[in-house]
């Protein structure tokens, strides 16, 4: 299997392109602020999937998930901070919480599976 054939992995990239989009149209002030944590958070989430992906042993695998699944939670608190600040449209803001949960439940699905074949 390829990390580009993981599903989580995709809907996390994509997630940081988006999120990188909307902190691009920001000021200098909200992006040094909110923006740089938010992106850098949102980056990790595949980011560490991947790692965890190339470590080739299960026990890496579910660890640097964990880190994934940590990461993921740490943009859902920037993104409420980015609307609390009025930052992000409430729209949008709802439609990527919806995509953070989408993507949690993938993520916990996977983690419960790695190191399932080994027993």
């Amino acid at each position: 299997m390829e990390l580009e054939n993981l599903k989580v992995y995709n809907r996390a990239m994509d997630l940081g392109e988006e999120v990188w989009k909307i902190v691009m149209k920001w000021g200098f002030f909200e992006k040094d602020a909110i923006g740089k944590q938010l992106v850098k958070a949102t980056d990790s989430v595949a980011a560490n999937l991947s790692e965890g992906f190339g470590r080739y042993h299960y026990n890496e695998t579910k660890h640097f998930s964990y880190y994934s699944r940590g990461s993921l939670y740490e943009t859902k608190t920037w993104l409420t901070k980015a609307n609390n600040r009025n930052l992000i449209k409430e729209e949008k803001f709802l439609s990527l919480l919806s995509e953070i949960n989408q993507i949690g439940k993938m993520l916990n699905a996977y983690i419960k599976s790695i190191g399932a074949q080994s027993k």
